[in-house]
Order: C-alpha cells, then structure tokens, then sequence
C-alpha cells in the first residue's frame, strides 16, 4: 500500500544544495543561538552545521575531546572562555585543526608552557594569528617555540612581562612574515630586541612599544621599515627630545602615531620623528607636554591629518590657531580635559573644519554658548559631540546642537544644564544611537517619551541620577526604541518594576544597570530574565528589593550573563548558589551582602566552573580554606580583596547636584582635606623604633648637624625660593598656622613654589620682619635609622605631593 504524499509532505530543503545551506547559514554569524536552533532541526541539519563552523569558542575545557570531532573545518579558536589550557588542550586542538587552523586566543588562558606552543606552531603550518596576551608566567623558552610558526602575521603579547631580547630575538628570526606584533608592557624587552624586530621583520606594518624602556636607537631601524603605517609608542619615558634630533628622517609611510603620556617629547621631538611622514592621519599627543605656538611647525607638512587627540594637555589659542589654519581636512578632534581652551580658540577652528564628524569637549570648563554657536553653525555634518561636565554652556546652546547638527549619532552632555527644551530640540536628530544624559536633573517624562518617538535607532541611553524620571519615561523609551542595548537608571530613585517589565520588551538589552533604586524588586528582574536572553552585564548594587527570587531567574535564564554587582543586595547563600548554573559568569562584586554566610561562598565559588574574577571583603578571607583558594587558581580564578566600609548614602536626594559646581567641589575638597589631615596626624603621632643599643646621643647629634649643614649647602643661593616660603610662611601664621606641618596641610611644597607673583618687596620685608622670631629652624628631614618595616615619613612625603596636586587642580 502507498503512502500518500499529502500525508508526509517532502521538506522544501531537500532540493537544495549544501553551497546553497552554507549560504543561508552565513546570514545566521551574528546570532549563535538562531544557528543552534537551525542545528537542532534535523540530523541532515546538524551534520551540515557541523560542516560549515569555522569558529570555535568553548564554554568548558573538559569538552573541547568532543567538540574537535564533531566539527573538523574550524579556522578561529577562542579559549577566552576556559582560564586554565594545559598542554594536551594545545596538542589536541593542533593535531585536529592541523590543515585548517589559522588563529587562535589564549590571552585569558594559563598554564601552558612551550610544549603546547610549540605543537601548535609546528603542525598548524596556516597559522597567521596568535594571540597571547596577559601570559605574565610566559617565558624565553616558550616564545622561542613561537618561531616555529613561519607563516604566522600577527602576534600579540601584551603584559608577557618575563619575555627578554632573547625570546623577542627568536621570534624575529623565525617569524619573518610579521606584519603585526604587540609588545605592550613587556618591560624586559629593550632597544635590542626591537631593533631585531625591526632588521628582520620587513614587512611590520603594525608595532606597539607601549610602556617598554626604550631610546632612541631602536627608532632609526623601526622608522626605516617601507611599509610601517602605525607606530604605538605610549608613555615611553627614554624617548625624549635629544635622542629624537638624532634622526635623519622620518617614516614616509607612517600613517598612524600615538605618543601619549610621553612627557620627554616636545614639538621639537615630534617634529624630528614625523619629518617626511607625509601620509600620517591619526596623531595622538594625549597628557604629553604643553603644545605651544611651535606645534604649528609640525603641522605645516602635515595637511592630511584626519585625526587629533589632545586630551589633558596644555593648549593655547595659537595652537587652535595652527590646527585650524593647516588641518583643515581634519574629520575628528579630541580636547578632552585640555586647560586653555577657550571660546576663541573654539571658534577660531570650528569656522574652517567644515569637515569635523568627533568633536570631543569633555571638562572644558571654559566653553561657552559662543563656542557651540561657532560649532553648529561651521560643522553640519558632525557625528559625534562629547561635552561632559561643560558647566558654562547654557541651555540656549543645547538648542542649538539639535537645529543645525541634524546628523549627529552620538552625543554626550552628562552634567550640563539641559532642559526639556534642549532636549525637545535634540529631537531631531533622528540617527542617534548613543545618547548620554547623566546628572541632567532638569529633564522630565513628558520630552523624555518623545525621546522614544523620535530616536527609534537609539541602542545606548545613560540616566544616571536623573532625578525625575519615572517610569512613565522609561516605558516609552521601551516601546520607542526596540533595537536598545544599553540604559543606565542609576540611583533614578522613582523608577519601578514596571520600568522594568517594559524593558523586557527589548530583546537585544545587553547592560543593564539599575544601582540605587529602591523601588525595583525581584518582579521586574524576573522579567528582565525571562524576555532579555543576551544580557551580558547588571549591574543591581544597593537594590534592597532584588532578593534570591530574582537570582533564581537569572540563572534560569540569563545564560548569556558574564558580570554581575550583587554589593550590598539581600541575597542569601541559596541565591548565590543559583547563580553557579550560568556558564558564562566570569566576573562577579560581592560586597557588603550580610545575608550570605562563610559556607555559602564556599559552596558557590566551588560550584562556579568559569568565573575568572571575584570581589569579596577581607573578612572573609580568613574563614576560607587554603585548599580552596588553590582549586580556584587551579581553575583560573583571581580573588580581589577590599577593606571597604559600608557605605551610606550621604545625598541620597541629589541635594548637591543642585548646587553650581564651584560649591560642590569645594565640599568635596574640603571633606577630603579634613580626612587627609587626620590620617597624617596618625602617621606623626605613631612612634618608631629606636636603636639605643647601636648608637649614642652624641652620635645621633652629629648626625643631624651634619644633615643641617648638607641642607644649608644645596639650597645657598636660592633667595627667591626662601622668600616665596617666608611669605607663606607668614601668611599661615597670621592665622594662627606657624608650624611646618600645618604648613604642610595648607597647601604642601609643590604649592608653595606654585605661588602666582607672590607680594611685593615690601610686604615681603614686612612680613619676614614679623615671622623672623617665629620661624622654626631650615627644614630638614628627621634622621631616622633603617627600619625593617616601612617608614610613615615616606607615606607622609607621597600624600604631601597627591595633596598639592589636588589643590592645584582644584583651584584650576
């Protein structure tokens, strides 16, 4: 009897091609689990999606036997995922990738030596990228077995703090192909090895030196390579000017040059390395030294800039001045924290790059409406503005931004006065995808719904301590904005379970972070849980509501959560226990959390399988056993310990974002300053120990008279300097403050010698006249002989120098 095809209908892919699967399956990358689900379908379905993987990245290293024979075309392998990759993993993954293989990811792995290392650079003879980063036990030995790999393009090796000149030597004779090598932080590596780099690997186009102890004569070799275009040379303090003038020419084809925190370099330095550098694009000079007028030197060749970042340096108008006369393709600038830039200089650039997309303004405390009147009316194209904690930018300026910058897709205007009219203007921007709102206290529901309206593409949205949002704003921002990301509702006290339950109709919602908010229970977090599958970060410290309930449906659901801040929650042991079923949890912040119990921890962090990074209070230290801190670094796991107290919430109103600026911070300073008094009275009063039993009085007072005389000898000649200190000196005890150390407190030496003019010779005169018999003897510091702990007068010296730096900034 024959079947009826009604009956068993035939599946339309059985007609189709494999080529023809392979191509459907590639629409699929972006989403691993749609392409779980194709796998599950059917067996035909599973063999084919075993056939066309090609990466590879493992929750458990107990699994990989299983996973190498179910797909056999694996070209990327990410261990990411497993900390702990002994020798077999390597061995095993080479023998089975052997023809296949072409990069791999260790640089969250541990505990291979170069048996592995070698395996893999050996038999995968199409390896051309290997990553290696954060292998701080990595050793000579074992990069010597890198250079096996004689087709291998790109290496990284950051923080391989053990690797010298001879494993960086090894490397450069084997891997000739090179054309990327990261170097950062392996500070055992000198001009020897990189100018090995440089001699034998031709073809580097990419090199970062970042943090390395390097001079200037590994630069002549590295600037001769013909096809360099990005060169990373990050706070590298023996590169300074003198070394720099030695060079004859630059690197013509450098495209891309990062210099920052090099504070030996000037103009006169950066004009020698960049001479001839006529294809150079992006240039980065961020807290560096001062850029003067002669920076317009350097940039008179250097026409093609496309980018700038000049974050936390000194500029002046005349440098404005030459960025806007001789860059004027220039598409992004970064003046994040710069001092001394004013309306003038703004003004003057905006108005000739008409080509500006990023624009970065953060802490320029000097900006006005002038400035962001010259911006929106000079550059219309802009697709980027960052101006946090612009304070003096008025409200009628952010009206501005929305009606002449119609393009913008990300902006940043955290702790600006903005209104609901600002904010009715920025309306129009309708490709906003980022938009960043914090301490905005002004802003209510009514044009934060329309936020929802008209920025449908918006997929980040930062809150933090908006006062008067509730939940009606968050919900239109649910229903409005469905391709959304990312929101911070921190410490937004009004919002509720029903912001969150409205979020959950976002699907792609991956960080959440709803820290301080009262209101929010273990109802909106189920609901997040349940609908929200790719949350990866949450953040629901000082949520007093959030109890095991809610932990019970995280792991129940947010398989895909890596990091979690539970501080300060009343989350007991059984919630934490629960939390131990998400494969994925890596970093987790328990502080603070008095429903949890010394057994409890135990039990979950033996019950946790991938988590890499652990937060607890020193309390608990004690009370864990050795044995299980050696199966959690057998595993891969760090524990970071922290001493904080509990912390209150001393405005949890917002009653000081209210006030202007200058008075908040003068709180801040001065709370600070109090504390940093009373800690240094501590540090005075604590006695040291003595050695009567090795030396006398009289010995003890030679010493200190000879100390005396050295003191006398190396300041003789320094009139200005001890004028300067006797003016302060009296100013202090005018006020009742005549001795060192409260001088000390007022300000520090650094500040002393930080006095703008100072007084006249006269009150000069008159005041070293009125302190002469109140003076204390030449300062010197006390003769203290060696101790086997730590000095208090070192810590002393170092919070001296941290204060001065705070009153400078401050008064700033």
């Amino acid at each position: 009897m024959e079947e009826d095809p009604a009956l068993n209908p035939i599946s339309p892919f059985v007609s189709l091609s494999e080529e023809i699967i392979f191509t459907i399956l590639d629409c699929l990358n972006e989403d691993p689990q749609t392409k779980k689900s194709f796998s599950l379908v059917c067996k035909s379905f599973h063999s084919i999606e075993s056939q066309h993987r090609k990466s590879l990245k493992p929750l458990y290293i107990e699994l990989i036997s299983r996973i190498l024979n179910r797909y056999p075309q694996i070209h990327h392998v990410d261990l990411t995922y497993c900390p702990r990759a002994e020798d077999e993993v390597l061995v095993s993954i080479s023998s089975a990738y052997r023809y296949t293989l072409r990069s791999i990811n260790l640089s969250r792995s541990r505990f291979f030596t170069h048996v592995g290392l070698s395996s893999l650079a050996g038999k995968c003879w199409r390896l051309v990228e290997l990553d290696l980063s954060n292998a701080t036990e990595l050793t000579d030995a074992q990069a010597a077995a890198i250079a096996e790999a004689k087709n291998l393009e790109k290496l990284w090796m950051a923080r391989c703090k053990l690797v010298s000149d001879m494993g960086v030597g090894c490397i450069a004779v084997g891997c000739k192909k090179l054309r990327l090598i990261c170097l950062k932080w392996c500070v055992r590596i000198t001009d020897l090895g990189v100018g090995l780099i440089a001699r034998k690997c031709k073809d580097i186009q990419s090199l970062d030196l970042s943090y390395l102890l390097i001079t200037e004569k590994c630069l002549a070799p590295i600037l001769q390579l013909q096809q360099l275009k990005e060169l990373i040379l990050v706070e590298c303090p023996g590169i300074d000017d003198e070394g720099l003038r030695t060079l004859k020419e630059g690197c013509k084809s450098l495209e891309v040059l990062n210099i920052s925190k090099c504070h030996n370099i000037s103009n006169v330095g950066l004009f020698s390395l960049i001479n001839g550098a006529e294809r150079l694009s992006h240039l980065s000079l961020a807290y560096g030294s001062a850029v003067t007028a002669d920076f317009a030197k350097c940039l008179y060749k250097l026409s093609g800039l496309k980018s700038i970042k000049l974050d936390g340096c000194l500029v002046t108008f005349s440098t404005m001045k030459a960025i806007g006369d001789w860059c004027v393709s220039l598409k992004e600038l970064s003046l994040c924290k710069c001092s001394g830039v004013t309306d003038e200089g703004i003004s003057y650039m905006a108005q000739r790059l008409i080509l500006l997309q990023k624009l970065d303004i953060t802490c320029c405390h000097k900006v006005t409406y002038a400035s962001i009147d010259s911006i929106t009316k000079s550059c219309t194209t802009l697709t980027s503005l960052r101006m946090e904690a612009c304070s003096m930018v008025s409200e009628e300026a952010i009206v501005l931004i929305g009606q002449r910058c119609k393009s913008l897709e990300e902006m940043d205007i955290t702790g600006n006065n903005i209104n609901d009219a600002g904010l009715e203007s920025i309306l129009r921007c309708s490709e906003l995808f980022s938009l960043k709102l914090g301490v905005c206290l002004n802003i209510t529901d009514c044009r934060l719904s329309r936020v929802g309206v008209y920025c449908q593409k918006l997929r980040e949205l930062d809150l933090y301590r908006c006062m008067a949002i509730t939940d009606v704003g968050i919900t239109a921002i649910a229903n409005g904005c469905p391709v959304l990301e990312m929101i911070n509702m921190a410490y937004c006290d009004k919002v509720t379970d029903g912001s969150l339950i409205s979020l959950s109709q976002c699907l792609q919602l991956k960080a959440l972070e709803i820290r301080g908010c009262p209101c929010v229970s273990s109802v909106g977090l189920s609901a997040i849980a349940t609908n929200c599958k790719q949350l990866t970060i949450l953040d629901i410290k000082k949520c007093c509501n959030i109890d095991d309930t809610g932990m019970v449906s995280l792991a129940q659901c947010s398989q895909y959560l890596k990091q979690i801040n539970l501080s300060y929650c009343p989350v007991t042991d059984v919630g934490l226990l629960a939390l131990a079923s998400i494969s994925r949890l890596q970093n987790m912040t328990i502080l603070h959390v008095t429903g949890l119990t010394s057994n409890g921890i135990l039990a979950a962090l033996l019950a946790f399988r991938g988590l890499m990074k652990v937060k607890l209070h020193t309390s608990f230290k004690s009370l864990i056993p050795r044995s299980v801190f050696t199966v959690m670094e057998h595993r891969g796991c760090a524990f970071h310990w922290r001493n904080k107290a509990f912390q209150v919430e001393t405005d949890p109103k917002g009653w000081l974002l209210h006030l202007p600026r200058h008075e908040v911070e003068e709180k801040w300073y001065c709370s600070r300053l109090r504390l940093w008094k009373q800690r240094r009275l501590m540090d005075i009063n604590r006695k040291l120990l003595s050695r009567d039993d090795c030396w006398t009085d009289e010995a003890m007072s030679t010493l200190v008279d000879a100390c005396r005389r050295r003191y006398l000898e190396l300041n003789r000649g320094l009139r200005l300097r001890r004028q300067k200190l006797l003016c302060v000196m009296g100013r202090l005890h005018l006020r009742g403050l005549s001795s060192r150390e409260e001088l000390f407190v007022a300000g520090g030496e650094d500040e002393v010698d930080a006095e703008e003019g100072g007084s006249d010779g006269e009150e000069m005169e008159r005041i070293e006249n009125e302190t002469a018999l109140s003076l204390p003897s030449p300062p010197f510091m006390p003769v203290i002989l060696p101790q086997k702990r730590p000095l208090p007068v070192v810590r002393i010296r170092w919070m001296q120098r941290r204060e001065s730096r705070m009153v400078r900034k401050w008064r700033e």
